[in-house]
């Protein structure tokens, strides 16, 4: 009896297929995958140099409101040639400054007028009679917060004999250009309060008060050279003066006021490009603040719905019981 072999296991299983690769999803994955991957860090490159470039914005801003008050000081000395050079730089950075390029053209001027030599004379003894009077005036006008005729009496002397009492005059130098620079900002001079305080500077650092309202006058100008023309950045800038002053004006309009506007008409301009989110955030900030115009509340109601559609809730109705 011949010996029957068992047939193995492996000759009875059927042969499992091998499994292919698709490489052609394979390699499709991978590319999309190395694409979200290059758009992330595109994304952030570009966040990082939209940063870099409005803190470079603010410093610029910054920069040329200085010179700008510089330059009004450079005139009232009679240098025109430094004071065309600061409000050239002004323009060439910042072309929409505000009375740059009339002071320019004003400078120009100014400086093309010959200026007649006189013979020399013979040096005489300065008169120093009446510098106390001089002196004892200033501090009554000082008094009674009288700073312009504080200032003049101070030049009056100055001028009389520059050594008279020399530290206690610039003191009172300080403390007058200070005060007179405060009272032009809140009096809507903001240009001219801006000068003042930067001549107090010469003669001591600002306290944080009167710094804190030079900046904010600073941003309130800067923020005002965007208007009608640039409603992103009006808003932007005009944020910021209403965050810290939002009763600083400029002898027309509040920075409250000027914000509310700003954003409205930003508003319009973001539903005007379909972005009915951020239309409606900027709509929301300005009724915060004072009632919209016809025209934008229309479209603030939309701007609304679009962003937030109304859900449509389905009815329900009880189970009979069985």
């Amino acid at each position: 009896m011949s010996e029957q072999t068992q047939p193995s296991l492996e000759s009875t299983q059927p042969a499992k297929p091998k499994r292919r690769i698709k490489w052609g999803r394979f390699f499709l994955g991978l590319l999309g995958l190395i694409i979200l991957i290059g758009l992330g860090a595109f994304g952030g490159f570009q966040w990082g140099i939209n940063e870099r470039v409005d803190a470079e914005a603010i410093i610029v801003s910054q920069q040329v409101t200085d010179q700008y008050a510089l330059a009004l000081v450079d005139i009232q000395s009679g240098n025109y040639g430094a004071a065309q050079q600061r409000l050239e730089y002004i323009i060439q950075n910042y072309p929409s400054f505000p009375g740059a390029g009339e002071k320019l053209a004003e400078v120009m001027v100014l400086a093309s007028i010959p200026t007649a030599t006189l013979p020399p004379t013979p040096t005489a003894t300065p008169d120093l009679s009446g510098v106390e009077e001089i002196f004892q005036r200033a501090q009554q006008y000082m008094n009674i917060l009288d700073w312009p005729n504080a200032i003049a009496n101070l030049d009056t002397l100055r001028r009389k004999d520059p050594t008279y009492r020399a530290a206690e005059v610039d003191g009172m130098y300080y403390f007058a250009l200070r005060n007179y620079g405060v009272d032009l900002i809140k009096q809507g001079n903001l240009e001219g309060g801006i000068y003042q305080l930067t001549l107090a500077e010469r003669f001591g650092p600002l306290d944080n008060t009167a710094n804190g309202l030079r900046e904010g006058a600073r941003n309130y100008v800067l923020a005002a050279s965007f208007w009608e023309l640039d409603w992103k950045n009006a808003v932007s800038y005009f944020f910021q003066v209403y965050s810290g002053w939002p009763a600083m004006w400029d002898g027309t309009m509040a920075a409250s006021e000027r914000y509310r506007i700003a954003a409205m008409r930003y508003g319009d301009e973001l539903f005007a490009q379909q972005q009915y989110c951020e239309a409606a955030k900027q709509y929301q900030n300005s009724a915060a603040l004072g009632a919209l115009d016809v025209e934008s509340a229309k479209r603030a109601n939309q701007a609304y719905n679009q962003c937030f559609p109304p859900q449509l809730i389905t009815p329900t109705f009880p189970v009979p019981l069985p």
